[in-house]
């Protein structure tokens, strides 16, 4: 969607986003805590793409995963119970991001006033489900990356006029017609997974688009409500397409990492820290990982105490070899804190991978 055609939300548009129309049912939101009986309906994907079908090496990243075609996740009670919590004043207000990738996101507010969104996501349940789609097992990648929201929002007029075009064939069909509506780019993080909030059943378009080991696209279908897809973004460069039809696309993107603490983590803060409270950011950044190594270190402290009760010799070039690679993991932490001063708000530079 070009930029001129992108309704910047305020606080006004909540009030009338509790309850939502599907189908020509009204589906009012309870009160309800979270419970995976009631609230997720997965099941599996029809087609699961891996690195070496896009092109990639199958070495890429840290599992096979490349994305997956999108799968049922929450039902229609769970979205409208979402959709109450992060569609309302105090989150529009106090937690609502630009950047030159995308017009409008809400971030780090789960924690704080969306409980059910918050247990959504955290539960075991959901955790398992995501792990299993992603051939990995995997950890939230902290709390402020629960339930990112990006909002797209169009008026009545802007819809029709869209419409109009798209079914005019005396249009120029140009690069302005497939412009995204969050730019292409690589995530910070290992993992997403997008869950589709609005009714999608009247939209055109709306595809995740991903650029192949070839350099061809391939477009992943746009999820209907309450479907989701798992991506493995951090290796992948990808936008996501406008959608026609519609008067608003809401997706909520939550974010994982690898669970177990030797398997390598290529976070980065890059795409996050213009959109972030960084006190946050940082404080949760550093937290994981300090623990990430606080693991490494007790393990590799066990490994030399049962060496030395063996009677073996201490490996010395193994154990310097951790040395250097936990000082490379100390180094990768300095260098994504950047100093608060150093970062231009809303200003997101191109994300690349380490070799």
């Amino acid at each position: 969607m070009a930029a001129a055609d992108v309704l910047f939300p305020s606080a006004a548009h909540a009030s009338n986003w509790g309850s939502y129309q599907v189908e020509d049912s009204i589906i009012k939101p309870t009160k309800d805590a979270f419970d995976p009986k009631k609230h997720l309906s997965f099941a599996p994907p029809s087609k699961v793409y891996t690195m070496a079908d896009i092109g990639l090496p199958k070495d890429t990243g840290v599992s096979p995963l490349a994305v997956s075609e999108p799968f049922p996740l929450f039902t229609p009670e769970a979205v409208m119970r979402m959709r109450e919590e992060v569609l309302n004043d105090e989150v529009m207000n106090k937690c609502q991001y630009s950047s030159n990738l995308a017009q409008a996101q809400l971030r780090g507010y789960a924690d704080k006033y969306a409980p059910f969104v918050y247990d959504a996501w955290k539960h075991p349940e959901t955790l398992r489900i995501v792990s299993k789609v992603a051939g990995i097992d995997l950890a939230v990648q902290f709390d402020f990356e629960i339930g990112h929201i990006n909002l797209s929002l169009k008026t009545e007029e802007q819809r029709q006029r869209e419409l109009r075009a798209y079914h005019d064939p005396t249009t120029p069909k140009t690069p302005a017609n497939d412009a995204p509506i969050v730019g292409w780019h690589k995530d910070s993080y290992p993992f997403v997974c997008v869950a589709m909030l609005s009714d999608c059943t009247n939209m055109i378009g709306g595809e995740t688009a991903l650029r192949t080991g070839t350099g061809e696209i391939l477009k992943i279908r746009s999820p209907q409500m309450g479907h989701a897809i798992i991506l493995q973004g951090r290796y992948i460069e990808h936008q996501a397409l406008r959608a026609l039809g519609s008067t608003e696309r809401i997706t909520m993107v939550t974010s994982y990492r690898p669970r177990h603490p030797h398997v390598r983590d290529d976070t980065v803060l890059t795409t996050v820290r213009p959109i972030s409270d960084l006190g946050e950011l940082y404080h949760q950044f550093a937290e994981y990982r300090l623990e990430m190594l606080e693991e490494r270190v007790r393990a590799q402290l066990r490994e030399l105490v049962d060496a030395k009760a063996a009677g073996r010799r201490v490996a010395t070039r193994k154990l310097k070899a951790f040395f250097v690679e936990q000082q490379r993991f100390l180094e990768h932490m300095d260098r994504e804190m950047v100093d608060e001063g150093e970062v231009v708000t809303g200003e997101i530079v191109e994300c690349s991978v380490e070799k």
